[in-house]
């Protein structure tokens, strides 16, 4: 599982996902991407997830590029305890995803095969998802994909 190796502080906030992700937005490696449509707390479990479906898929042919990192923790306390007595203890580890942010990159393969793929890790994270290619973010906002 992803997770930093350590942090300044052990416990964060829970802090807001409003707005379109403004960092992270264009394919910086690959070929091809998965852009998240919706704001979510994305798991390391579910980022493995789908990272081991895309490499399975290929046959550990190609590169995935992995664009999110799971930085922030999350604390939950005990199930049928009383209010008070502090935070709860950290469970797991999360990256806050915004619209619009590119969370996977594929390239050396080709562009069936990598549709495909980047589609099977799609469906382990907990976003609706959109694929693109480099020409597609290119293109800008007229292209037909939007």
């Amino acid at each position: 599982m992803l997770m930093p190796k350590r942090v300044k502080y052990r416990k964060q906030f829970r802090g807001t996902m409003a707005g379109k992700a403004s960092r992270g937005n264009t394919l910086a490696h690959g070929e091809y991407g998965i852009v998240a449509l919706e704001p979510a707390w994305i798991k390391s479990n579910q980022i493995e997830a789908a990272r081991v479906a895309m490499t399975r898929f290929t046959k550990r042919g190609g590169k995935v590029w992995i664009k999110i990192f799971p930085d922030k923790p999350v604390t939950t306390k005990p199930a049928e305890t009383r209010m008070g007595s502090g935070k709860g203890t950290l469970e797991y580890w999360v990256a806050v995803v915004k619209p619009g942010r590119v969370m996977f990159e594929i390239a050396g393969i080709p562009e069936e095969t990598a549709r495909e793929a980047l589609r099977l890790a799609a469906h382990k994270l907990p976003v609706k998802c959109k694929i693109v290619s480099r020409a597609d973010l290119e293109g800008g906002e007229n292209s037909e994909n939007k």
